[in-house]
């Protein structure tokens, strides 16, 4: 077992962990943030999208033990209380989810797309959202979502 500190939407927290464990598995079934999603749990779906330090992780891929001292934000963690997050909101405005199962990932990664702010046209946005996959196909609407919060309209 090793020792691992590092803060999660925020919050300090501490595990005991087999050093095999991925970020995925202890944020699932150690810290009870079941809004990452396993996917594929092998990198190639995007919907275990975390950010690590404001950039985008699979966590899926992702060694727990390798975040000593690193900040990871969740789903959980970018909304502001009951405010949801302009990403978020943006989604419901333009139903940028079906069944809702790659939802979380897909959100994690729009949010950094717009903070990355190099994403401007129809096609960089998909290029940088290519990582993420939708069963549904929801991308137009997912799209038309970054946008909005592009544009700064709510």
């Amino acid at each position: 077992m090793v020792d691992v500190a590092f803060k999660v939407n925020g919050e300090p927290k501490k595990l005991s962990i087999d050093p095999r464990v991925t970020l995925l598995d202890a944020l699932r079934e150690r810290l009870g943030l079941t809004g990452t999603k396993k996917g594929c749990d092998r990198g190639q779906c995007g919907a275990c999208t975390v950010h690590v330090e404001n950039r985008r992780v699979l966590p899926c891929l992702t060694l727990a033990v390798s975040l000593q001292d690193k900040a990871v934000t969740t789903i959980e963690g970018i909304a502001d209380g009951e405010t949801l997050h302009p990403v978020q909101q943006a989604f419901i405005d333009h139903d940028g989810f079906q069944c809702g199962f790659c939802t979380s990932g897909q959100i994690m990664s729009a949010v950094a797309v717009v903070r990355e702010g190099a994403a401007r046209t129809d096609d960089q946005i998909r290029e940088a959202m290519s990582g993420n996959l939708c069963r549904c196909g929801a991308y137009p609407n997912i799209l038309d979502a970054i946008k909005q919060v592009q544009a700064g309209d709510r």
